[in-house]
């Protein structure tokens, strides 16, 4: 008699985020996700500030059915300097496209996502996993409060950083990494395998109007909020692309941590910070020097650098959010 294995239980994971757009995309992607359960959600000044980042959250989270997931508010200000107000052109006032989602009724933790984060990575030592697809500020105070921190986090994900493509708030820099620099390097020299997912490849895979239409059809509760979400967002990509389509930053960094999308080119390599007030500010430095030798791993590095995936996100992300 043969025996079906069980399914492997669902790993728990920390989703820390600046609630804008694709942001809203990668919180559907998980919660649409059987292979993770979301255990928290921290916000970080970057799309929108931090607290309406959490709200947004928090709405996302009602429209999904999903009032158990514990939302807690995080920094406001980067480690150095100040928040310096989002990107309403990008994202809209509210960071949702200025789309008036029907308000959750919930308030967030009482604590902060760094005594969240620290809380739950002893809740699920050494199984958890952490996603961070904004400024890298919660992660970097979670350090500082606890250099232990990195013993209990099985792998995390970072949407962030340009290896050989460029910026896109300066010729060098992305924006998650150039909102806080001093946190990502602090975050990427730490002790802890990380998977980074950079413009390279979130440039690359696109989310077209007919995607956005099979949203607003769905006639699921969260989806065609989603659609909406996006309009404003696929307006601000036209001169980027010539077309109203979208970059799938955040969604992709999701879709990777999970395994609906598998890095083919992905090199672990030592990955520097440039923390200084010049033009390179922000600017991710990778030592791809290995390219003309198939990219080898550089021993001893901890920060895998995607620089190529197996197949486009788009189909398997709008499979999943339908659902929703």
């Amino acid at each position: 008699m043969t025996h079906t294995p069980a399914p492997a239980p669902a790993a728990p994971l920390y989703l820390d985020c600046d609630t804008g757009v694709d942001d809203s995309l990668a919180l559907g992607y998980l919660l649409a996700s059987p292979e993770i359960d979301l255990v928290g959600v921290g916000s970080v000044s970057g799309n929108v500030g931090a607290r309406q980042g959490a709200v947004n959250t928090l709405d996302l989270l009602a429209l999904a059915g999903r009032d158990d997931v514990p939302v807690a508010v995080g920094a406001h200000d980067p480690v150095a300097g100040g928040y310096d107000g989002g990107v309403p052109h990008i994202h809209g006032r509210n960071g949702v496209g200025d789309v008036i989602l029907p308000p959750s009724g919930r308030a967030p933790e009482d604590g902060s996502a760094v005594e969240l984060l620290l809380r739950l990575s002893h809740e699920h030592a050494g199984r958890l996993r952490v996603v961070a697809v904004g400024p890298l500020t919660n992660l970097a105070l979670a350090l500082r409060a606890d250099p232990t921190l990195p013993e209990r986090v099985r792998d995390l994900t970072v949407m962030g950083g340009a290896a050989l493509h460029p910026g896109n708030v300066s010729p060098v820099g992305e924006a998650n990494i150039a909102n806080d620099p001093e946190a990502a390097a602090t975050v990427l020299e730490a002790d802890w395998d990380v998977t980074l997912v950079p413009l390279d490849v979130t440039m690359a895979n696109l989310l077209e109007e007919t995607d956005r239409k099979a949203l607003l059809e769905a006639g699921t509760a969260l989806a065609p909020w989603l659609g909406e979400v996006l309009d404003l967002y696929f307006g601000f990509h036209v001169p980027t692309f010539g077309r109203r389509c979208s970059a799938l930053h955040d969604p992709l960094a999701a879709a990777i941590a999970v395994g609906g999308v598998t890095p083919t080119v992905a090199p672990r390599v030592p990955v520097v910070v440039d923390v200084t007030d010049g033009p390179g500010r922000g600017q991710t430095l990778c030592d791809l020097r290995g390219r003309y030798a198939g990219y080898p791993d550089v021993p001893g590095a901890r920060t895998r650098v995607v620089l190529a995936t197996d197949a486009p996100l788009a189909p398997h992300l709008v499979e999943r959010l339908r659902t929703l």
